[in-house]
C-alpha cells in the first residue's frame, strides 16, 4: 500500500508490523542465513524505505521474504521469496506483457515480469531458483516462472521450475500460458 502521494513508503505502523514479521521469520529459519545478525539486517532495512515497501509487497502477495545471502562485497542482504509454494498472490499469470497481449481470449489479469517490476523485485533466474532449493523444499505442489533466456523468449517460449521427486526440474511452456498453480518468485537486494 502506498501513501496518499504515491511514494513507495510504508506508514510507521506498517513498517513496524513488517519488521516484526521479518524478524520472526529470520529467527525461525536460521539455517537460511547462518552467521547473520538480525540487528544488522534491520539497520540496513531502516535506511531503505523503498526496499521496505518492496518487502511489504512480497509479504502481502504471499512470498514470505527472508534473508538468504549476505553479499559482503556489495554490502547488501539479499531476500528471496521463501514461501513453501509459489506466492499465492502472484499465481495465474503469464510470463510477460508481450505474452499477455498475444492472448486473444481468456487473458490472465497480469504477467510475472510486470508484477515483479511493480513490486520492485527481480524474478529469480534458474540458477537462483536452484540456490533457493538448497535451503528447503519449495514448489512441491506449484511451479514458478523463472527469468527466461532471450533466445527462448524470442521463439515464444518461457521456462519455469518446480520440485518433484526430491529433484528440481526446469520446463518450458508458451509464454502466454498460465495456470492456477504457477506464479513466480523474486529476490530483492537491500
Amino acid at each position: 500500500m502506498t501513501n496518499i502521494n504515491n511514494k513507495k513508503e510504508l506508514s510507521l505502523e506498517q513498517r513496524e508490523e513488517l519488521l516484526r514479521s521479518l524478524k520472526a521469520r529470520f529467527e525461525k529459519n536460521m539455517d537460511r542465513h547462518k552467521g547473520l545478525e538480525w540487528a544488522k539486517v534491520q539497520a540496513k532495512l531502516e535506511t531503505n524505505p523503498e526496499k521496505l515497501w518492496s518487502l511489504n509487497e512480497m509479504e502481502r502477495t504471499g512470498g514470505e521474504p527472508d534473508v538468504v545471502v549476505h553479499d559482503k562485497k556489495a554490502g547488501e542482504y539479499i531476500f528471496y521469496d521463501c514461501s513453501a509454494e509459489s506466492p499465492k498472490g502472484r499465481r495465474s499469470v503469464c510470463y510477460d506483457r508481450e505474452a499477455l497481449e498475444s492472448r486473444k481470449q481468456h487473458k490472465p489479469q497480469n504477467n510475472a515480469i510486470d508484477m515483479a517490476a511493480d513490486i520492485g523485485i527481480e524474478i529469480l533466474t534458474e540458477e537462483l531458483y536452484r540456490e533457493l532449493q538448497k535451503l528447503g523444499h519449495f514448489d512441491t505442489k506449484t511451479s514458478s516462472w523463472v527469468k527466461t533466456p532471450a533466445n527462448i523468449r524470442k521463439l515464444g517460449g518461457a521456462i519455469f521450475c518446480d520440485r518433484r521427486f526430491d529433484t528440481v526440474f526446469v520446463y518450458h511452456n508458451g509464454a502466454e500460458s498460465y495456470y492456477a498453480g504457477r506464479g513466480f518468485r523474486g529476490s530483492l537486494r537491500v
